[in-house]
């Protein structure tokens, strides 16, 4: 069976960044299911996996604009610590959900803290990176209505209701 829109896939993966660091990885766990064409992974891999099969290996590298954009200084901005009402400790690397310039919720992350002057970005942590994944194929089925209606799989290695 051939990888391609609203079937349950499997895969093991390998995702480095240029400079071969890690960044994640399914090795030692359960392999990633997604449903094809549901955007549930980037869209750069999603489209090199059309048409392949289980057994099939491959070696991907996504450019930004297909994974998760370009870097943009735009999403970044310093805010008083008074923003952070109710917030006792404000920390680099915290995470906050925000509002972001078009209105809908983002999240956020602490960059840098200079006093009260808070710096947050809503870049996502790999924006503006090239991604190099190794692929596997594990296995590929056909994804159930419900799942294909839900827009994501469920069960072993998917979402659980």
């Amino acid at each position: 069976m051939l990888i391609a829109a609203n079937k349950a896939v499997s895969i093991d993966y390998t995702l480095t960044n240029d400079a071969g660091e890690v960044i994640d990885s399914s090795a030692g766990g359960a392999p990633l299911v997604y449903l094809h064409g549901a955007g549930n992974i980037i869209a750069g891999l999603e489209k090199a996996l059309v048409g392949k099969q289980v057994g099939d290996e491959l070696d991907v590298s996504v450019e930004p604009e297909e994974a998760y954009g370009e870097y943009s200084a735009e999403l970044v901005a310093t805010l008083s610590r008074a923003m952070f009402e109710g917030v006792d400790t404000l920390e680099v690397g915290m995470q906050f959900h925000a509002s972001g310039p078009d209105g809908s919720m983002q999240i956020v992350t602490i960059r840098d803290i200079d006093g009260d002057d808070v710096t947050v970005d809503g870049n996502h942590p790999l924006a503006g990176q090239r991604l190099n994944f190794k692929v596997k194929v594990v296995n590929v089925r056909d994804a159930s209505e419900e799942e294909v209606a839900h827009g994501h799989i469920h069960g072993e290695g998917g979402h659980h209701h």
